[in-house]
């Protein structure tokens, strides 16, 4: 299989709309956990539209971690301890963002134009989740999920490295 970061433009777009099917994949079970959770909140509870809306936007980002994390990039773990802590450290940061863009609009919705029947809350929250998707698909992928180096390109180094180290062969060493 070739390295999409070497090959042609159109490997590189290939590999693009891999990655966003399965960002998608999980995303879209997100928005379902999201939107659920939500509702489910606002009919069964008393509390206030934003409020609910956050603590369903907590649960979508703990489901789309997992998703994330072991299925859509899967490929990119660093299965060393301080690579875990760091990922989930700018997961749940970038994650945070996220959810204020999120929310923020449904708030402004809410409480700046006072659109805060059913159909409105649902379709500012949404709108909100989309917003804060394309924030969240380049934070996740440039920092989060980082791509690792190809393992044809960390041989090269280690190969330039190596050769650049080891003494130069004489003419005299080259026939021991």
């Amino acid at each position: 299989m070739s390295n999409p970061e070497n090959g042609s433009v159109l490997d590189r777009v290939r590999a693009l709309a891999r990655e966003v099917a399965r960002f998608g994949a999980v995303g879209g079970l997100g928005v379902l956990v999201n939107l659920g959770v939500f509702n489910l909140i606002r009919h069964v509870t008393d509390l206030q539209v934003v409020r609910a809306s956050v603590i369903a936007t907590l649960v979508a980002i703990t489901t789309n971690y997992l998703g994330f994390r072991y299925f859509a990039y899967r490929d990119r773990a660093d299965r060393t301890g301080a690579g875990r802590t760091r990922e989930l450290s700018l997961f749940v940061a970038f994650s945070a963002i996220g959810l204020v863009i999120e929310n923020g609009i449904l708030f402004t919705a809410t409480y700046g134009f006072h659109w805060d029947g059913p159909l409105a809350s649902n379709f500012f929250k949404f709108s909100g989740i989309a917003i804060a998707t394309v924030f969240r698909f380049w934070s996740y992928r440039t920092w989060v999920f980082k791509a690792l180096p190809a393992p044809a390109a960390a041989s090269l180094v280690v190969e330039q490295r190596d050769s650049q180290t080891a003494p130069a062969r004489t003419p005299e060493t080259a026939a021991n």
